[in-house]
């Protein structure tokens, strides 16, 4: 267990803390008109039957340090010196390769002769001679190599100071690593002083000091806004901000601490072929958001490229921003998974240009029953060549064979009706496109000169026999229409992306009506072409629901293109843009611009965990040039154009709140009478129904959080930290769209709870809902094929070898073998929680305020509702009026659910875009 647990569990558990809060205090936060009073329950967490473990705060008593006699003559007024102990918690490394071993002999040897570890007390007062920051002298941490021997996850270590009287209270603690090798320092606790234990969370690596000459400084756990800081901590304060954001120049070094921004110049490698080669994403001609800076070296053949570095070798961020070692181990687990399910089809490939094909759904199905090529007919010759792979197929069954998808296992055949398309958009892995139809026939955005009339080609002919009697004006009147459009994303797209080798699609819009029992039923879709680039008339072509054999086929077909451009809008625009990339920038300015003293990063903290790491390694394999996104997705090399074409045209921080983008799409209207402020047009809209509970959990946490700090507008605005975090996210992280007007103000304690609780929602629950249900709900590719390889028949003889064999034709439109087995190894692994994760509401978010009791009062209480939402999401789930979520081989909905445990779950709230 850590000392943050433990750390939480003495400050939430005891009822003789200093700190304890007495249970039957009412809180009671600020209410907006028309939410819900928070809710306290006899208990702080009850138990519960099947719970995971990490959802308790009761942690057992952490290690302590006595107070001395001296402490004694000092508090009746005898001015000595007294002695303070300190208790240092560091981290041990699971694993120990030989450098790391041989590295430790030398310490212990080193450690003997003064080259150890010394800490040294910094005073949150000034010498008023030197206008120095008092400092108590440094102590040696005691036994570090004996207990070095010690088995356990936590070394607990003491050092010793003798304090003079006048030395103030502690702020801060630098300490000194005069070892060969860094270690991952968890906490300091000092006890000896006045005020009683003063706790330091330090969670850091704390670099040797052959690497960093200066020792490394850690503030104590209070918080302090800019002008409320101590005299003696007022220079370090200023000091660390400036050594974190460095001077904007070097290559980094894995042990740096240095957040910077750059451009997306590193997606290509240009030196290996113009086949790799891809546009800079960032600046005038394709904006983006930036990325965190590395100051690699520019390519050989584009010198407004950055080199590239490959796996297995690192790719930089800062050294705290980087994967601790459970969750190191779990991310190259699933990796090595991901490589083994898709090292057979990878070799078979290797050595024939054949584009093998599933030859019937039982293929598919034994990628989960039997494991991979299995009576795929592809052993034959090929396996002469490779008799590798046999042996792999005979002795790695159960590694080469995949977990069945949790909608396969429900409904086998689901995806074939109509009403799972609609479904699917309310409470699938993509729920953020579907939006209500306002005008109708509906109309495109784009340039008519360049891609014709704007008006869709589905007319009310195509579907006034499909909505129940109702004309299609009183359908939108009683808000009974919604829509799926891709058309604008993908059309300006799609010449580019047919031309490609085995690559089809269409830009596609879906239209549903809203039936009695609450379910969406598709009545039209629209597959669009784009004009003759020497002019014409564009090509649409609409489908309806089927009346024979020939069109179930072609309405099959039409589902699966409406499926493939929305497994790309998903993954590259609304989960990659808007959670991954877009939220980068705030991190990196928050870092620069905010202490860690300051409020603010202390509440963000929590929800920037992983997320520069995770985004490092999507750049290096996920959406680089031939990376796996441009492998499985319809748009291949087009992916990351597509997506900062959608960055350009719509992205807006004012909308990506959940009530706005609700209100957006139609999907909602303000009512100040409704729990939420907020009134569903659809009754049954699961992950609109969950989000929204904890949209308002968070909402309030956050809103009675600044609360605590920021009375009226003057501390906003005259808090130059916090002015300058929100100004450089913006100027320099979002620096293509720092003209727009749309960017919220930060002038009142209201903006700045909007915009905070925007950013945790992002960070947590969004980033949730489109990611942990990726192979759950995606994992059966004919359900929701990534890409297309083929158009609707056309020609004589393409329409002739439908009718012949439309099994086999279908079949021929999906992913082959190979892009199938790929996707869905990835799928499997970016679905999969670490046995580190942090959730929502979790216990180690609690020592961050170990010093402000008021604020842990209104943590606890945020955490008891995060509880309550948890169980009112299982018994929406067990509602049979909910047939979205309820119903027989219905999957429940489960993203939005608090809490998990480890692996592929389909469910759990982390803090952070950890994935």
């Amino acid at each position: 267990m850590s000392i943050d647990g433990e750390l939480a569990g003495s400050l939430l558990g005891r009822s003789d803390s200093p700190l304890a809060v007495p249970a039957t205090k009412p809180l009671v936060f600020r209410l907006k008109q028309g939410t819900i009073p928070c809710f306290r329950p006899p208990a702080l967490f009850p138990a519960k039957q099947g719970r995971p473990a990490s959802r308790s705060l009761k942690f057992p008593r952490p290690p302590t340090a006595t107070i001395s006699k001296e402490m004694v003559n000092l508090m009746v007024g005898n001015p000595v010196k007294f002695k303070v102990r300190a208790v240092i918690t560091v981290r041990r490394k699971i694993k120990e390769d030989i450098r790391g071993a041989i590295a430790n002999r030398l310490d212990a040897l080193s450690d003997k002769i003064g080259r150890n570890v010394a800490l040294e007390l910094i005073s949150t007062e000034i010498n008023r001679r030197t206008k120095a920051p008092m400092k108590s002298g440094e102590a040696v941490v005691k036994d570090w190599f004996e207990k070095n021997k010690n088995r356990g996850a936590q070394l607990v270590y003491t050092a010793e100071f003798a304090v003079d009287s006048g030395f103030g209270e502690p702020g801060a603690v630098a300490v000194s690593n005069r070892h060969q090798r860094e270690f991952f320092l968890e906490s300091i606790v000092l006890e000896g002083f006045p005020s009683g234990a003063v706790h330091f969370v330090c969670n850091s690596w704390v670099q040797s000091t052959k690497d960093r000459k200066d020792s490394r400084v850690f503030f104590a756990a209070k918080s302090y806004l800019p002008w409320e800081t101590p005299e003696g901590l007022k220079k370090l304060r200023e000091k660390e901000l400036a050594e974190i954001r460095g001077d904007g120049s070097g290559v980094r070094k894995l042990s740096d601490r240095i957040y910077d921004y750059a451009t997306y110049n590193d997606l290509g490698n240009p030196d290996l072929g113009r086949e790799l080669s891809r546009p800079i994403l960032g600046g005038e001609k394709k904006p983006y958001p930036r990325r965190c800076r590395t100051g690699r070296p520019p390519t050989d053949t584009n010198l407004q490229c950055e080199s590239r570095i490959e796996k297995p070798h690192p790719v930089y961020v800062p050294r705290d921003e980087a994967f601790e070692e459970l969750k190191q181990d779990a991310f190259s687990a699933g990796r090595l998974k991901a490589v083994l399910h898709n090292l057979i089809p990878s070799l078979i490939a290797s050595i024939s240009a054949e584009n093998f094909d599933f030859e019937g759904f039982h293929d598919i199905d034994n990628l989960y029953k039997e494991g991979l090529l299995l009576k795929l007919g592809l052993q034959g010759h090929l396996l002469h060549k490779l008799p590798l792979v046999k042996k792999i197929q005979e002795s790695s069954h159960g590694l080469l064979r995949y977990d069945t998808p949790a909608i396969l296992s429900k409904d086998k055949f689901a995806w074939l009706r109509d009403d799972d398309l609609g479904r699917q958009a309310v409470a699938g892995v993509n729920p953020v496109n579907i939006e209500r139809v306002k005008v109708f026939p509906p109309v495109s955005k784009l340039d008519p000169a360049l891609y014709g009339p704007p008006e869709s080609a589905i007319t009310v002919a195509h579907i006034a026999g499909h909505l129940n009697g109702m004309t299609v004006n009183q359908a939108m009147e009683e808000g009974k229409l919604f829509m799926l459009d891709h058309h604008d994303t993908y059309l300006p797209f799609v010449d580019r992306i047919n031309a490609l080798d085995g690559r089809k699609t269409y830009a596609t819009r879906s239209i549903f009506f809203l039936g009695p029992l609450g379910t969406l039923r598709t009545v039209a879709i629209e597959l669009v072409l784009p004009p003759p680039a020497g002019g014409g008339e564009r090509q649409s072509r609409v489908l309806t629901p089927p009346w024979d054999a020939t069109t179930s086929w072609l309405w099959q077909l039409g589902k699966s293109h409406v499926c493939a451009n929305d497994c790309g809008v998903h993954q590259l625009v609304n989960h990659w843009l808007r959670t991954h990339a877009c939220i980068e920038p705030f991190i990196l300015a928050a870092h620069r611009r905010l202490s860690a003293m300051h409020p603010v990063f202390k509440l963000l903290h929590p929800h920037m965990r992983y997320t520069l790491e995770i985004n490092a390694l999507a750049r290096q394999s996920l959406v680089s040039a031939g990376g796996v996104i441009e492998a499985c997705f319809t748009p291949g090399p087009l992916c990351m154009e597509m997506s900062a074409e959608y960055y350009r045209r719509h992205w807006r921080l004012d909308q990506e709140s959940l009530p706005a983008d609700l209100i957006r799409r139609g999907m909602a209207v303000e009512d100040s009478s409704q729990p939420h402020g907020l009134r569903l047009l659809l009754d049954d809209y699961p992950y609109a129904d969950d989000g929204l509970l904890i949209w308002s959990a968070i909402d309030r946490w956050v809103g009675f959080y600044t609360s605590r700090f920021y009375r009226d507008p003057a501390s906003v605005l005259g808090d130059a930290e916090l002015q300058s975090w929100y100004s450089e996210s913006i100027n320099s992280g979002h620096a293509d769209l720092r003209h727009a007007t749309w960017w919220p103000s930060l002038s009142t304690p209201s903006d700045l709870a909007s915009i905070l609780t925007t950013l945790i929602w992002i960070s947590s629950a969004q980033h949730a809902a489109l990611n942990f249900g990726q192979y759950p709900l995606g994992g059966y590719v004919p359900s929701r094929p990534p890409l297309m390889r083929r158009l609707l028949p056309e020609s004589q003889e393409e329409h002739a070898a439908f009718l012949a064999d439309p099994h086999q034709y279908f079949l021929s439109a999906m992913p082959s073998v190979l892009q199938t087995t790929k996707f869905m190894a990835v799928a499997d692994t970016l679905s999969s929680h670490s046995p580190d994760e942090e959730y929502l509401g979790g216990s180690k978010q609690v020592v961050e305020w170990a010093e402000e009791a008021e604020v842990l009062e209104g943590y606890r209480e945020f955490a008891a509702e995060i509880e309550r939402i948890e169980e009112e999401i299982e018994k929406r789930n067990g509602d049979t009026l909910r047939r979205n979520r309820c119903g027989a081989g219905v999957m429940p909905y489960e993203l939005l659910a608090p809490s998990s445990g480890p692996g592929v779950t389909g469910r759990g709230v982390p803090n952070s875009i950890s994935i």
